[in-house]
């Protein structure tokens, strides 16, 4: 019989396996169904730049407002007005709904990470376990079931978009173009690799992203407890003044150990902008056409889904630290061979196996990123995370902005450049954090109480955050 915290962990995480399901397939195809004039990667841009600005100041007030459950329904409706926009593509549709995406984004995933480490931190407890450890295997069940939806939803691209007959056939010619070396004639002009499909096939696409985005929302607002409501109403009932709360992601900045973690949650974004907006146009459609982007996500897909499980379980035994490692190895290897790399429809088993490793190397990034936030600001979780989406989305915006206007070799270099970077500032943290652990939140702490929050308060693990 599963505990009331692994239900509620399993119904957010099959919410967001229906919702990015959705959104996961709709970015993967944007570079390549949406490249007249960069529409699709501009969109992408716009986005991520809306997820940085709602990061600011929304997270901790909508949080603390809704609570949890309720800020992640709101968010999704944001979601899903994003596939709407692209039943009919174009400037004065896709950007409206892009920004509308990115100011529910931040909040969406700030309440998703409060809410699995409120869960972790009440579930350790009777489970006599680490709060760390059980947050840890929170995040792995979270990020195994929600990374699936790299599988569905560009499974429903690639069955969807192969019934047309809009196939491109790749001369030998504009094979050579495809790749890092060749600059000017892939980045600045479209070629026929990226025909886009017929029109009824984009519109039953894109309605049954909408249809499982809708389904996403009921799921969460039906089967979700809301485990913070006591905390909710407590803020309302004594509220803190609109500047602290609105202040809240940036007064956190004064930790040094956030800033310190910028390089490697700004490479988060980074890499996953690269393998969905650069590699499945410059490798996958350029070889293979666009009905190949899918299957090629998949197996990103499907390698991040069990990477991540696995990597929830292995940081109990291994710790964080290594499994950091064996993810910056992984992706260093992947850079290094994609600069040299001339992809072709002869070598098609090759198209699949670097989306593989770049699942393995992401499914660490994502797990053990998300779960060190949670470990190190349990007391301050809401603006911890909203700065974990701040500087990650920086990253998907740096990313896709440049995405037209430099070569595929110069964005390769600036990636292993993050790389490195990120390699030199993590440990820091880690090593800080081995030395001297932060204190978890006491299950009191979180604990619906009938009395006031004060008996809460003196839960005798709680200890007031220092670091600010």
């Amino acid at each position: 019989m599963i505990s009331r915290n692994t239900k509620n962990v399993l119904v957010v995480s099959i919410g967001f396996l229906s919702m990015f399901t959705a959104y996961g397939g709709l970015q993967s195809l944007q570079s390549s169904l949406n490249a007249e004039a960069g529409m699709g990667v501009a969109s992408l841009s716009v986005i991520y730049a809306s997820i940085i600005l709602s990061s600011m100041f929304l997270p901790p007030i909508l949080i603390k407002n809704l609570g949890c459950k309720w800020t992640i329904v709101v968010s999704m409706g944001c979601y899903i007005a994003y596939s709407f926009g692209n039943l009919s593509p174009g400037w004065y549709t896709l950007i409206p709904t892009s920004f509308i995406l990115g100011m529910g984004g931040s909040p969406l995933w700030s309440a998703k990470c409060a809410y699995l480490t409120i869960a972790g931190n009440l579930q350790a407890p009777k489970d006599n376990k680490k709060s760390a450890d059980v947050i840890n295997q929170y995040f792995g069940i979270f990020f195994f079931i929600f990374q699936s939806s790299a599988v569905w939803g560009n499974l429903m691209s690639s069955l969807i978009f192969g019934q047309g007959t809009n196939i491109a056939d790749i001369p030998e010619e504009d094979l050579e173009l495809c790749g890092a070396g060749t600059c000017e004639e892939i980045v600045f002009n479209s070629t026929s690799n990226s025909t886009r499909p017929e029109q009824k096939l984009i519109y039953t696409l894109v309605g049954s992203y909408i249809a499982v985005g809708v389904l996403a929302m009921i799921i969460v607002a039906v089967f979700l407890d809301n485990i913070d409501s006591e905390q909710t109403r407590e803020f309302r009932g004594n509220r803190e003044p609109l500047c602290s709360t609105f202040l809240a992601t940036f007064l956190l900045l004064k930790d040094w150990r956030v800033v310190t973690l910028i390089p490697l949650t700004i490479y988060s974004g980074l890499e996953q902008s690269f393998l969905s907006g650069e590699y499945t146009k410059n490798y996958v459609t350029c070889a293979l056409g666009i009905h190949f982007v899918g299957f090629a996500m998949i197996c990103f897909g499907a390698s991040n889904s069990l990477c991540s499980y696995g990597f929830g379980r292995l940081a109990e035994y291994t710790g964080r630290a290594p499994l950091f490692f064996i993810a910056a190895v992984t992706n260093l290897s992947c850079i290094l061979a994609l600069l040299f790399w001339k992809p072709h429809p002869d070598q098609l088993p090759v198209f699949f196996v670097f989306p593989a490793l770049w699942g393995l190397a992401d499914a660490v990034w994502q797990t053990q990123t998300n779960a060190l936030y949670g470990v190190l600001f349990p007391r301050d979780k809401e603006a911890a995370f909203a700065n974990y989406r701040m500087w990650e989305s920086l990253g998907f915006v740096i990313g896709f902005a440049y995405s037209n206007f430099i070569c595929l070799d110069f964005k390769i270099y600036i990636l292993l450049a993050m790389l490195v970077l990120t390699t030199v500032t993590y440990p820091i943290v880690e090593y800080h954090e081995w030395r001297n652990p932060t204190p978890p939140m006491g299950e009191g702490a979180y604990e619906q109480h009938s009395g006031n929050m004060p008996e809460a308060a003196m839960d005798k693990n709680v200890t007031p955050q220092t670091s600010l």
